[in-house]
């Protein structure tokens, strides 16, 4: 409510300044604790992946907050995680002003920002004095003085800055506005980078006790064969999640509007098609191996359904803020309960099945269609019966100029769901970190690790030694 009253007035401020000026009214809510009298309580959808415990599986996106500064006042909008970022070893203004335009009618924004930030040890010290205690992503990308060929020098600058601090750590690759770095997505470059922060991850997790998941963010502009390359690269070099999508260059649902042809990344609601189209061809390529978080397009609850029906684990909001206001985030967390409540029943379902109709999906934890369908049906009769849950949201039709909606959302289709229980094979001996190590970084991509080189807790992650692999926590560490 609060918001509709004063959009109108925001949207009369250019885009950036009124980005600011929402985040300073926000942070002077909370820090008065009239935040509590506005906002609805975050609702509660526990839901655990990359072993970390998520309240809901509803996200803030890297970019809202690139330094941090608005921690905790973002974290009581109801999010179930929050990510800042992205964020450089040495500060940098970003691209020249005007770099953010809105286009209220088509839902969608187009940046060139730049990855304008204060630098790692800022974001660092606006972590230590905030009161945050949840699920924190910290996304890190690289200076754009520092040429591509040694990017990872930044990218492991920052990973070392930011370990202790993140519940996981997202490298970003996909910015449309920083020079060349999208060609760090090829599998030659890709496999050459991740090989380097896998192998300092461990060293880190050693270090300090923890181990804290490393993510990747890709752009939305890839075709099918790079698709695949990427999550074949990401399987073989073990990294624990992947975030589906950046900003797209493509101008689809605003090829009408003449100031549309800005320079700069796409997002909002003419990105949520494409998007989950990424989603949905890397769950089938990636059949499980490591979780995808969805984001791109989300600007009502029914988009955020397609995003976890396509494939996604967890989902992440930005631009349908900017048009909708907070209560996208509950909206959200609403629609994606008959998919979790759907999946639960399924997961049971599968538990209680005769051997020889669980087929691969009982053994392997995939989602089968017919078993899925009628877990829907059970939540739904359910629900009808005692008033209790909410059914699927209805999926509007885009607005015309938009990019080809994707097909109706179909209950039957196969998103990623839990592995079924089955009776625990014998602890795989523990291999030394030097062999993990070496193995990380001359695997060559598409090689299969074996069983000795694989988490327990998921099928294809990277272990660390078990005498020092750490419990995964959810929380931030205490700040001194």
């Amino acid at each position: 409510m609060l918001y509709s009253l004063i959009r109108p007035l925001l949207f009369r401020m250019d885009p950036e300044t009124a980005h600011h000026a929402t985040l300073d009214f926000i942070r002077l809510l909370n820090e008065y604790g009239l935040d509590t009298l506005l906002l609805k309580p975050r609702a509660n959808l526990p839901v655990e992946v990359m072993g970390l415990m998520f309240p809901n599986p509803i996200g803030l996106a890297a970019g809202v907050d690139k330094n941090g500064d608005y921690l905790d006042a973002l974290a009581a909008l109801g999010f179930g995680f929050v990510e800042i970022g992205t964020i450089t070893p040495l500060p940098q203004p970003g691209n020249p002003k005007p770099r953010m335009f809105r286009f209220p009618d088509a839902e969608a924004i187009i940046n060139r920002m730049g990855f304008n930030n204060e630098g790692v040890d800022a974001l660092v010290e606006n972590i230590k004095r905030s009161r945050f205690q949840g699920v924190l992503g910290i996304n890190i990308g690289k200076n754009a003085i520092t040429p591509i060929e040694r990017a990872v020098d930044d990218y492991l600058t920052c990973l070392n800055k930011v370990y202790p601090y993140a519940s996981y750590v997202t490298v970003n690759i996909s910015s449309p506005n920083t020079k060349n770095l999208r060609d760090l997505q090829s599998a030659e470059a890709l496999a050459q980078l991740l090989g380097r922060l896998k192998m300092r991850q461990i060293e880190l997790a050693q270090q300090h006790g923890r181990y804290v998941p490393l993510v990747v963010k890709i752009a939305p502009d890839l075709d099918l064969t790079a698709i695949a390359e990427i999550a074949q690269v990401l399987v073989t070099k073990a990294i624990d999640g992947v975030i589906a999508t950046n900003t797209t260059l493509s101008r689809d649902g605003v090829l009408h509007i003449p100031e549309a042809s800005q320079d700069g990344g796409l997002s909002g609601a003419p990105l949520h098609s494409k998007s989950t189209l990424v989603i949905r061809e890397l769950a089938m390529q990636l059949d499980g191996a490591l979780p995808i978080i969805g984001v791109g397009g989300i600007t009502h609850g029914g988009d955020a359904w397609e995003k976890f029906n396509a494939g996604a684990s967890l989902v992440q909001l930005y631009s349908g803020l900017v048009f909708r206001g907070p209560r996208l985030v509950h909206e959200a967390v609403e629609a994606a309960r008959p998919y979790f409540a759907a999946r639960a029943a399924h997961a049971e379902m599968i538990r209680h099945a005769p051997p020889a109709n669980q087929g691969e999906g009982g053994v392997e934890g995939q989602t089968d269609p017919a078993v899925m369908a009628a877990a829907l049906a059970t939540v739904a009769a359910h629900a009808a019966a005692t008033g209790e849950g909410i059914a699927p949201p209805v999926v509007e039709t885009p607005v015309e100029g938009d990019a080809a909606a994707p097909a109706a959302v179909d209950p039957a289709m196969q998103p990623p769901a839990p592995v079924a229980e089955t009776e625990q094979a014998p602890a795989p001996e523990p291999i030394t970190s030097d062999a993990m190590l070496k193995t990380l970084m001359t695997a060559p991509v598409g090689t299969e690790l074996t069983l000795a080189e694989l988490s327990t807790t998921r099928k294809l992650q990277a272990t660390i030694p078990s005498n020092l692999a750490p419990t995964m926590e959810a929380s931030l560490p205490p700040q001194s």
